[in-house]
């Protein structure tokens, strides 16, 4: 029975380490939030705690023979993922890990367009985030390649769940783009997501790459739309590219501006993934609370 260790366990690794658990697995779960950590530990989970900025403040991590999943964000700012490559460093000194899982985003892709995007379009990321991402894939590729170390990258579209809904920009009337102007977005359902990290450990092999979404790309203003009437509240205002390139902030511009739909077939095949939520409509009626709980827009 395998050994797992989940650097970053917080939305979507909460969810790995108790389907793991219930399996009777060892887990190990790494936080940055002391909070966070007291309550993994009060639910039963073996926790470390640690910031993963400062190098100095990383503890002796000793990984032998242990399934490492990585889904801590990059910093902000920068082209480079200084956390991956801190981790890195650190577990480099000790024993190695069994196979990598590394959670990527398909921001690493670029979006100016709507071709279908598979694992073999070219990787020219036009965003600073999607530059750290591609940083971190080749940290891990590297390290794996100098270990001997499976490393397999999970390139995953926009998350969204329970209590990971954009209900402050809906409350707060923020403008979106004309849908006749707003190209395709993915999504993947946190549960789903959970899942299929679960399988591309059991099943992935050293090189794989796999495009994470629903298969079922829909415009963010459909996105937002559709949120706000499963949430009974208003639709959000549109404005025109150009009104949105003055008005809105940059993250917000560049979630709204990139397109791109996710060829999903490797993951399905390769990893024999069955969703559970294949369509947004589905996802929406299993995650929008009795009292929505605000979650900031997920990265893609």
């Amino acid at each position: 029975m395998p050994k797992i260790f989940i650097a970053g366990c917080g939305y979507i690794g909460e969810r790995m380490a108790r389907s793991y658990r219930e399996s009777g697995v060892d887990v190990v779960c790494m936080v940055r939030s002391p909070e966070h950590g007291a309550r993994l530990t009060a639910a039963g989970f073996s926790t470390i705690v640690s910031a993963f900025d400062d190098p100095s403040a990383l503890p002796e991590l000793d990984l032998t023979n242990r399934i490492l999943f990585y889904l801590v964000p990059p910093p902000g700012g920068g082209i480079a993922d200084s956390r991956a490559r801190n981790f890195i460093a650190t577990i480099a000194q000790a024993g190695k890990p069994a196979k990598i899982i590394y959670m990527s985003a398909t921001s690493v892709y670029g979006g100016d367009g709507c071709d279908v995007v598979t694992e073999e379009s070219p990787a020219v990321p036009d965003s600073a985030m999607g530059k750290r991402r591609l940083d971190a894939e080749s940290a891990f590729r590297e390290y794996g390649a100098a270990m001997n170390i499976p490393v397999v990258i999970l390139r995953v579209s926009g998350i969204y769940g329970p209590g990971r809904l954009p209900l402050m920009q809906i409350s707060q009337g923020q403008p979106l783009l004309n849908e006749s102007e707003s190209g395709p977005s993915n999504r993947i359902h946190a549960d789903d997501l959970a899942a299929i990290c679960i399988c591309a450990a059991e099943q992935g092999i050293n090189g794989d790459i796999f495009n994470i979404s629903d298969g079922h790309p829909s415009s963010m203003t459909s996105y937002f739309n559709v949120c706000a009437d499963a949430l009974g509240l208003p639709r959000q205002p549109q404005v025109s590219l150009d009104e949105a390139r003055r008005t809105m902030s940059p993250l917000m511009f560049s979630y709204v501006t990139q397109s791109r739909i996710i060829d999903n077939r490797r993951m399905l095949t390769r990893l024999n993934v069955t969703l559970r939520y294949e369509t947004l409509s589905a996802g929406l009626a299993a995650s929008v609370p009795p009292v929505p709980i605000h979650s900031p827009i997920p990265e893609e």
